[in-house]
């Protein structure tokens, strides 16, 4: 799977609660640092988060940029969802990925378009 296609598959899968396939696409000891929680490290911590942890409900991402440099991918974009709690969210994100060899990725590190200082 080439690596803009991944970064795209992700998001199809997350939107869809397809949390099995979202975590094949990471290496088996990738990192995935996001706001407001310890680093995640490795696929069962991945899975734990996404099925357990993560306050979105549901939602859609839908992606204003993908780009693909080398073993380094960027995306900004937008997400619409709603939260466990019943809130309603709509903010802009970045993601940055990193891909390990033959595709996984390696990393990721997800930034939120918020207000907090």
């Amino acid at each position: 799977m080439e690596r803009e296609d991944r970064i795209r598959k992700y998001y199809e899968l997350v939107d869809g609660g397809d949390v099995p396939g979202l975590v094949e696409l990471f290496a088996p000891d990738a990192v995935y640092r996001r706001p407001g929680y310890d680093p995640l490290v490795g696929r069962d911590e991945l899975t734990r988060f996404y099925s357990d942890q993560r306050v979105i409900r549901d939602g859609r991402h839908r992606l204003s940029e993908v780009v693909v440099q080398g073993d380094s991918g960027a995306v900004h974009g937008t997400f619409e969802g709603t939260l466990k709690n019943g809130s309603v969210v709509a903010l802009r994100f970045a993601d940055f990925f990193t891909f390990s060899d033959g595709g996984p990725f390696r990393s990721r590190d997800t930034f939120f378009f918020v207000q907090l200082v």
